[in-house]
């Protein structure tokens, strides 16, 4: 039985918190025609669910918080209920695809029953097909998300063989993998947490050292206590969402990244910036210095651990320098930023956090991140998240996906957030939307592009 981890049970209890919210990461890939049937397609799920045992397992909890809810086995489990067909209406387009995004992600999973769904969709333009992967961010994050999706789908146009029930590896997994596996199982043990505990206060070194590291990640994040500034960015959120899309080059990212010698996630940033300063602009609203914070995950994955479904991650919370209307100034500003939050260990002191937590007994750290979900969130106006997707072609039943388009939750007065995915050479900006606030997500995605175009230009002159 593996427990999950407090940073995996705060994306429940931040949908227990807002009943209006949907903490389901997702994403859309788009294939080329024709179609399989979807009695083929689900035959094509059902041979590749050995791989991933977490697809059938549901969670159960322990009464009065005593322990963290934990993955046990489904014994009703039937693929049917989590595998499910529909069409676009024509012409199958953007416009179609992100109204069936936002619905399916809007609505919320049953708890009941393992929280992974895929959906068949016939009926895109120039006769494509898609499958849209909606997966609960309690089960895992965008990295080992995407290494679930590379195992569902296969790297060459010739399927792979179905996968038998009784399925288990000819080899050893490797050292890292098996390293994560077990340190994952005892940081999850309720007895190894209760000697782990016992053993901290006989060793006074390893406690001091614990409640130093634990404060200095504390005092690292008192900069993040101060609200950002208000605007139409934050606020109550109605339930339904938007959401659209924008694609880049690669390449002419690289072209960016060269001409400034910055990084790729440095320029996806900085274009981001653009598009909310572009959006600001067009509301009548000042894009002021401190108008726009972003909670920015960073994977805290050794190389190997890719496939363990769980969460691993850290995070930073730069100002996006919206206040800057020259574009290479804002590149020049977000790669200051990233720096110094990097050189500050910002992410290592949040990381150190959130691992006393995994140290500490369970119900009072699940009390006190309900306890914070309850209060007003005025820190963060976005979320920006950032994963690398598979540089080579991937397919199903033999035809090519062109697109893969991603989608982050949003929850918690956070009325906008970005997905950046990278697919061959084209990197995606999932934009998601508040329904009733954010009716212009459109201005948004064409000012990342129309900013990124702008650092293009600069980099040729």
């Amino acid at each position: 039985m593996e427990h999950l981890t407090p940073l995996a049970t705060a994306f429940l209890d931040a949908e227990d918190v807002d009943p209006r919210a949907s903490l389901a990461i997702g994403s859309m890939a788009v294939f080329e025609g024709p179609a399989p049937s979807f009695e083929e397609f689900l035959a094509h799920i059902a041979g590749r669910l050995p791989l991933i045992p977490r697809y059938r397992q549901k969670l159960a909890t322990v009464p009065f918080d005593l322990s963290a809810p934990a993955w046990v086995d489904d014994p009703d489990f039937d693929i049917r209920w989590h595998v499910r067909n529909t069409a676009l209406p024509a012409p199958g387009g953007a416009e179609e695809i992100g109204r069936l995004m936002s619905r399916v992600m809007s609505r919320r999973m049953d708890r009941d029953r393992p929280l992974w769904e895929y959906w068949f969709c016939e009926g895109l333009a120039d006769g494509r097909w898609g499958l849209l992967s909606k997966l609960h961010h309690s089960v895992a994050d965008g990295v080992s998300g995407t290494d679930i999706y590379q195992l569902v789908l296969d790297p060459t146009p010739t399927p792979r063989p179905p996968v038998p029930d009784d399925w288990t590896p000819e080899e050893p997994p490797s050292r890292a993998v098996a390293a994560a596996s077990a340190a994952g199982a005892l940081a999850t043990s309720p007895v190894v947490l209760a000697r782990a505990a016992v053993a901290a206060l006989a060793d006074p070194r390893r406690l001091a050292r614990t409640v130093v590291e634990t404060a200095r990640g504390l005092l690292t994040m008192v900069p993040a206590l101060r609200p950002v500034d208000h605007t139409s960015l934050t606020g109550p959120l109605e339930g339904s969402r938007r959401y659209t899309w924008t694609d880049v080059s690669l390449d002419d990212v690289r072209v960016v990244r060269k001409r400034w010698g910055v990084t790729v996630n440095d320029v996806a940033l900085a274009a981001v910036s653009g598009g909310f300063r572009t959006l600001l602009v067009s509301r009548g609203e000042e894009p002021g210095a401190h108008a726009l914070r972003s909670l920015v995950p960073v994977s805290t994955r050794e190389p190997g651990a890719e496939s363990i479904p769980d969460n691993r991650v850290s995070l930073m919370l730069p100002y996006l320098p919206v206040e800057l209307a020259d574009p290479v100034e804002r590149l020049s500003a977000v790669r200051d930023r990233i720096r110094d939050l990097r050189e500050g260990r910002e992410p290592e002191a949040v990381g150190s956090v959130t691992a006393a937590a995994e140290l500490a007994p369970f119900p009072p750290v699940a009390w006190a991140i309900r306890l914070g979900l309850r209060l007003p969130q005025r820190h963060i106006a976005t979320v920006t998240t950032n994963v690398p997707g598979p540089r080579t072609t991937l397919y199903a039943l033999g035809r090519e996906a062109h697109a893969l388009l991603p989608y982050v939750p949003i929850a918690d007065r956070v009325r906008i957030g970005v997905a950046i995915f990278s697919y061959r050479d084209t990197l995606t900006f999932g934009l998601t939307g508040d329904y009733d606030t954010a009716p212009d997500l459109q201005v948004l995605a064409d000012g990342i592009a129309a900013s990124l175009a702008d650092l293009v230009a600069a980099a040729s002159r």
